[in-house]
């Protein structure tokens, strides 16, 4: 089949994608920026094509929308904002609408969230919203609904790690007493891929989860039994929503936002409904502790597929990171470092690709951890979203408070550009260049300042930078693997 997918660069599109691959399927993928996708792995794959198109935009037609049969709309904008993402949501699936009559697609295959309650989550509201205006378009609706999803560089799980490995004693809100119901992202792509063309399957609505019912203290405590760790949790009545947002937001690496809309939603039981769909699709559901035992083995491999940090899905609202990806040449302040490579640029290159996250940045790393500790503190990110992979890095993903907008290895050639909070725009970018039979790193901090502050602000980093920024650059010349354990 000929299958669109949206929401192909977030956390579940990045791993569908090889899925219906494998299963033989061509698959047209959304993407908002082609430039943002690497010409490299599966997306250099012959079955995959790029559909440049921005949902809460008018769409363009394309001839590659011609003889689409199946569509997944995958788009989710909840991180994104606190206030209007419900607007968002509902905008990019009506223009996903219009699209869809461009195809002859029979299908929409729908990943939600369990809306059992009568009285809903924000988020959860929002999402039954979207599921209803889907429901009415020309197109037969499946939808799969979801609650906590586990796998490697899933939100869930990374929040629960984060909690389980930093705290061995918690004081925690009520809602930690909530049921819920999570499901192994290996199931959901079970269920994804096989509701593929079932017609009975078509125009329904189906809840699915794991083996185990589980307040959020239970999976605190079972994450901690499987990671051999002892934990204490104590529950207190009069903790707000508020301070649980705040509470997740400085002990875990989410977003403020992010933390909002999880708080807001983990107040809500989300239990499934009895339904036969795992019976009729021959899916075995997977225990959570097994779940999150098989989330390790991915992260022990180095083989974490996606995470949702690194997520860039077509329902951002903010669309200026686009602009960023050519570096300012005017109005701004730098900082150059030219160092000769006196030996292998290759392994210099390596050491390119694998800055930040567990290696760090070469020099000074406790300034870099006080600096990430003052961004979390004024409602940045901080340094706590680390990176997917130690020694990949795309276009596209995160690194610490950097977002990567170029990743060209061919031209030995890294952007960095930064979501930390600054009164200016901040790029960091590393090249190695061969000129007169020599090669050199070059690495250019570039700040483009917002007013008196933004000056201000360079001035005063700037003695700061003049060591950190020339370490940094030595050391990545001269750092081997073979120095530091």
């Amino acid at each position: 089949m000929k299958i669109l997918l949206t929401g192909s660069t977030g956390y579940i599109g990045r791993r569908l994608l090889p899925e219906l691959i494998h299963e033989g399927h061509e698959v047209v993928c959304c993407v908002r920026d082609r430039n943002r996708v690497p010409d490299e792995g599966i997306w250099a794959h012959p079955a995959v094509s790029l559909y440049e198109v921005d949902f809460l935009k008018q769409a363009a037609p394309s001839p590659l929308l011609n003889d689409i049969e199946a569509a997944y709309y995958l788009i989710h904008s909840m991180s994104d904002n606190i206030s209007d993402f419900q607007q968002v949501e509902a905008k990019a699936a009506t223009e996903f609408l219009r699209v869809m009559t461009f195809t002859k697609a029979r299908q929409v295959i729908f990943l939600t969230g369990m809306a059992n309650e009568q009285h809903l989550s924000k988020h959860l509201a929002s999402r039954k919203k979207v599921e209803d205006i889907l429901n009415a378009g020309p197109v037969p609706l499946t939808a799969v609904r979801a609650g906590v999803i586990l796998g490697s560089g899933s939100a869930s799980f990374e929040i629960i790690r984060d909690l389980v490995e930093k705290l061995p004693v918690m004081v925690t809100p009520k809602w930690l007493n909530t049921p819920h119901q999570p499901v192994a992202i290996r199931n959901v792509l079970q269920y994804l891929t096989r509701v593929l063309d079932r017609p009975e399957t078509f125009g329904k609505a189906f809840d699915i989860g794991g083996t185990d019912i589980l307040t959020y203290k239970d999976m605190l405590l079972q994450f901690a039994e499987v990671r051999g760790l002892k934990r204490h949790i104590f529950i207190v009545p009069v903790m707000t929503p508020r301070l649980s947002s705040y509470w997740l937001y400085f002990v875990t690496s989410t977003s403020y936002s992010l933390a909002v809309n999880l708080v807001n939603s983990m107040k809500t039981e989300v239990v499934a409904r009895d339904n036969c769909l795992g019976e009729l699709l021959k899916i075995e559901p997977i225990t959570y502790k097994d779940a999150v035992r098989m989330a390790f083995q991915k992260i022990e491999q180095n083989n974490v597929v996606s995470s949702w940090k690194d997520a860039l899905v077509s329902s951002y609202a903010d669309n200026s990171l686009l602009e960023h990806i050519k570096v300012p040449a005017n109005g701004c302040f730098y900082d150059i470092r030219k160092k000769l490579i006196t030996g292998n640029p290759d392994q210099v290159l390596e050491n390119i690709w694998q800055i930040g996250g567990e290696r760090g940045w070469y020099y000074g790393d406790w300034l870099w951890h006080i600096r990430g500790l003052m961004d979390k503190v004024f409602g940045g990110v901080g340094l706590r979203r680390g990176r997917t992979n130690p020694q990949q890095i795309y276009t596209g993903d995160t690194l610490d408070f950097w977002r990567v907008l170029a990743a060209d290895r061919s031209n030995r050639r890294l952007l960095l550009y930064a979501e930390m909070k600054l009164p200016g725009e901040a790029w960091l970018e590393f090249k190695i260049e061969h000129k007169d039979g020599q090669d050199w790193l070059i690495q250019q901090a570039t700040f483009r300042p917002k007013g008196l502050a933004g000056r201000l602000y360079w001035y005063a980093v700037l003695p700061f930078h003049f060591f950190v920024f020339d370490g940094m650059a030595s050391n990545i010349v001269e750092y081997y693997p073979s120095i530091k354990a």
